[in-house]
């Protein structure tokens, strides 16, 4: 389950019956925050998408880590970390999570891609993902801390950042990156009336973006680092797509929207068949086996 979807972290055993592998809780700021206005989600039904200008609304990680230290984890528990809305200093606010969630969090994903927080999409600069990867991996030695540290970007990145993007990624020894998140682009070929809200676009429309996108990191990165796919999976047949173009594994949140909450083992009932029908042992075997041009 990608991040979004439990913000508070009040379902992750719930999802895990549900046979998610990882469920990813979040985003979580230090201090709890609304989130922007009412309405901030819209359904574009026709195109088998959701619209969010959500903004980070969550309880902050201090109520947040007492709820996950009551309630033990039944699975691989991701924890996505963001900074608070009017923050000044942003990096303090992902070190501030970092000391909160190292010890709980089989790993911390640090979200610079949210379209939905101003400035906040400023870290996908190389220099400035690079200061801040390394001031986290600062406070990561000094709290003697293993945690893996995972990077969430935007599907609206330029494709001539890649390369640089993916060195930053190497040299900070960041353990994946989740292609992709929210789009907030992509709205011309929708249907629905409300395609031109202000948010983040998920769903099928983004599809094919994230794919795409995943395939030219695998293409750089070539299984240095765990690549995460996200964007469209509501299928035996989607999933299959992104381990293809390089994805490792794959989340999914607006696919439940529309599909349900069976998903996920119809997803797992339908890959395996495409598996067999392709002679393929594991998934891991497809990994990278389309890559792009």
């Amino acid at each position: 389950m990608a991040a979004g979807f439990d913000k508070n972290a009040e379902v992750y055993n719930a999802l895990f019956k549900l046979g998610f592998g990882f469920v990813e809780v979040g985003t979580i700021t230090p201090l709890k925050q609304y989130g922007n206005s009412k309405p901030r989600v819209f359904r574009l039904v026709e195109d088998e998408a959701l619209i969010n200008r959500l903004g980070f609304n969550n309880l902050g990680a201090k109520n947040i880590i007492n709820r996950i230290n009551s309630e033990m984890k039944n699975g691989l528990l991701g924890i996505n970390i963001g900074p608070n809305k009017d923050s000044k200093e942003k990096t303090n606010d992902y070190l501030e999570c970092l000391r909160v969630f190292h010890k709980i969090a089989d790993y911390i994903t640090i979200n610079i891609s949210s379209p939905n927080t101003e400035g906040l999409r400023n870290f996908h600069d190389q220099s400035k993902l690079d200061e801040l990867l390394k001031t986290i991996n600062n406070e990561k030695k000094r709290l003697k801390s293993n945690v893996p540290l995972v990077v969430k970007i935007s599907p609206d990145m330029k494709r001539s950042d890649i390369d640089k993007t993916s060195d930053v990624l190497l040299e900070n020894k960041i353990s994946a990156v989740i292609v992709s998140n929210t789009s907030d682009s992509s709205r011309e070929d929708l249907k629905n009336i409300q395609k031109y809200q202000k948010g983040g676009l998920s769903g099928k429309p983004i599809e094919k973006k994230s794919t795409d996108l995943i395939s030219k990191f695998y293409n750089v990165l070539n299984g240095r680092i765990k690549i995460i796919g996200v964007g469209g999976v509501d299928s035996g047949k989607s999933a299959y797509e992104k381990f293809l173009a390089g994805a490792n594994y794959v989340q999914l949140y607006t696919g439940m929207v529309y599909k349900g909450p069976n998903i996920v083992s119809m997803i797992k009932k339908e890959l395996k068949e495409l598996l067999l029908k392709d002679g393929v042992k594991n998934f891991n075997e497809i990994v990278g086996k389309k890559r792009s041009n």
